[in-house]
């Protein structure tokens, strides 16, 4: 038996309208709730090398197919869209080892 290795989503943000920001912050977690997620960091980040970002935010899933399910719910789109001119974000999906 192998084991399946979880999975994070990465998230690099800076908030350039905290108000509007606060509406994507209320309904997320919603959708992490409903996948399991576990959020490992959250918080100001310090730059040391590449693009400055104001927050990074590190969430774990027992699986990608649970991390992409998430990202791609009724409950996470609807609260990306609240985000949407609210932040600047990357995003990125990574298997764990």
């Amino acid at each position: 038996m192998t084991d399946t290795p979880k999975a994070y989503w990465i998230a690099n943000v800076t908030v350039t309208d905290p108000d509007a920001y606060q509406n994507y912050q209320s309904i997320a977690p919603d959708a992490f709730r409903k996948y399991g997620a576990r959020f490992l960091a959250r918080g100001d980040a310090e730059t040391l090398e590449g693009t400055n970002w104001q927050r990074r935010v590190i969430i774990e899933f027992d699986t990608m197919q649970q991390a992409r399910n998430c990202y791609n719910s009724t409950e996470y789109q609807t609260a990306r869209k609240k985000r949407a001119g609210a932040c600047n974000a990357d995003i990125a999906l990574i298997e764990g080892l």
